[in-house]
């Protein structure tokens, strides 16, 4: 089970930290992503890290302002991120792979997700 938090309603240049708690899973051998989802857009990947939190991969246009990172004692993934703006409103989600080594964006490559925690950014 993952269950992400963290989301609300921020102004534009705002930060944000998401987390994602996990459980029912070995967390530590599990590469962790984040998606996120806007309204009457498809599902796309914001970032992974692996089981070991060694390699992290980003899409492109959200490297300078997002970064993910995990907490293998706590079994939580978080993605902090910095200068929000209104197109970064989204339902985020958290995902969990059981390829430990895997930074693929794939949403066929993850094995669970978590409800979602919006995030809506106001100019």
């Amino acid at each position: 089970q993952l269950q992400a938090f963290g989301g609300g309603l921020v102004q534009a240049g705002d930060s944000l930290r998401l987390s994602c708690a996990a459980s029912g899973l070995t967390f530590s051998r599990s590469s962790m992503g984040w998606f996120r989802q806007a309204p009457g857009k498809e599902r796309e990947f914001v970032a992974v890290i692996t089981a070991s939190g060694m390699s992290t991969n980003y899409e492109g246009s959200l490297k300078s302002r997002f970064t993910i990172s995990r907490d293998n004692a706590k079994n939580t993934v978080h993605l902090q991120m910095n200068s929000l703006r209104p197109e970064d409103t989204a339902v985020y989600y958290c995902a969990a792979k059981r390829d430990p080594y895997g930074v693929g964006p794939e949403l066929f490559l993850y094995d669970y997700w978590g409800q979602g925690t919006q995030v809506t950014v106001s100019s």
